[in-house]
């Protein structure tokens, strides 16, 4: 499925404002109402947050934590195009964040610093979820109480690590969201 056009930032600071969207195979921005939900459960907890957006792509989910007060997004998009649109659109909207074109997987072997929120919302071919949730894990990017967003097709069945707790979850056609918190697994933490 191909989504050419643009979308636009549902709340915040940038509100209303557009983010071009490439013609390219496979891409698909996660939905207005998707965004709007998630992002008003996170809206408690999103000031000065420090986000990661993995597999960026259009970078929307990480520009709306931006409009919404987080604090810093580092998107990572391995795909040549998206990465210069990304660029194209925060230069634009007057935006400040670090966009790395890399892949994901291979971006996650470098030196961890922990994040308060992750988005991961691969693109749903990589079948994805289960490693990079365990490299998220495993790597030190998660910070001790952080909030993960995992975006996956419809009925998708994948493990995630025992300290994600499910927090809220829901679906749009034929796509499931859910936002997990971490727990530390040491109960003393």
């Amino acid at each position: 499925m191909s989504a050419p056009g643009r979308i636009r930032v549902i709340g915040g600071s940038l509100r209303n404002s557009r983010i071009e969207v490439p013609d390219l195979p496979g891409l698909r921005p996660t939905p207005d109402r998707v965004r709007e939900t998630l992002f008003n459960w996170l809206q408690p907890m999103l000031e000065g947050a420090r986000c990661l957006d993995l597999y960026a792509g259009t970078g929307a989910l990480g520009i709306e934590a931006l409009s919404r007060g987080a604090a810093a997004v580092t998107f990572v998009e391995r795909e040549p195009r998206l990465v210069a649109a990304l660029k194209a659109n925060l230069a634009r909207l007057k935006v400040v964040a670090e966009v790395r074109g890399d892949d994901a997987a291979r971006w996650l072997r470098n030196g961890a610093q922990p994040y308060d929120l992750v988005l991961l919302d691969p693109p749903f071919a990589l079948d994805a979820w289960a490693e990079t949730a365990k490299a998220l894990e495993d790597g030190g990017w998660l910070a001790p109480r952080a909030w993960i967003y995992v975006e996956a097709p419809r009925g998708a069945a994948f493990a995630l690590p025992d300290t994600w707790l499910p927090h809220r979850q829901g679906h749009a056609g034929e796509v499931d969201y859910a936002l997990y918190r971490r727990t530390p697994a040491d109960p003393l933490s």
